[in-house]
């Protein structure tokens, strides 16, 4: 699934999802208990009620909400430490901690960087990456 992390539209990661999955419409229908037409207009949304984007969820076999956390993530500087309050910060930019890049986010930038939309320094700036992991990166993919 290729995802836009920074311009989530939800509609269009599950009709993606459930194409990759071959998931039927009749299945799909009978879980949501739903007609064909209101499924079809989810994929047209944006945004998702939580409670429906879980059963997406279920259903897919897929965590969703995953593409929210990497966006945060990647643009607005959360970390997975126990003290969130106490996470370095060095000119503003918070320093993150190895464990948290996810295969969707190391996918995300490394096509960022192979597809020539961002360079290596352009990712260090934007995302505070060290250079070492993104080389890292790039050479294991």
């Amino acid at each position: 699934m290729d995802i836009d992390f920074k311009d989530i539209h939800i509609g269009n990661c599950l009709k993606e999802q459930v194409k990759e999955q071959e998931i039927s419409i009749d299945r799909i229908c009978k879980y949501f208990k739903m007609h064909e037409e209101e499924i079809t207009k989810m994929y047209d949304q944006k945004s998702l009620d939580t409670a429906i984007l879980l059963k997406w969820c279920k259903l897919a076999e897929y965590d969703f909400f995953r593409l929210y956390v990497t966006h945060l993530l990647l643009y607005d500087g959360i970390s997975h430490t126990k003290r969130n309050k106490e996470t370095k910060k060095v000119n503003g930019h918070i320093i993150f901690r190895k464990n948290i890049y996810t295969k969707e986010i190391k996918e995300f930038l490394v096509s960022l960087v192979s597809t020539n939309q961002k360079s290596v320094i352009e990712i260090m700036e934007e995302y505070n990456i060290p250079r070492t992991t993104i080389y890292k990166w790039l050479r294991k993919h």
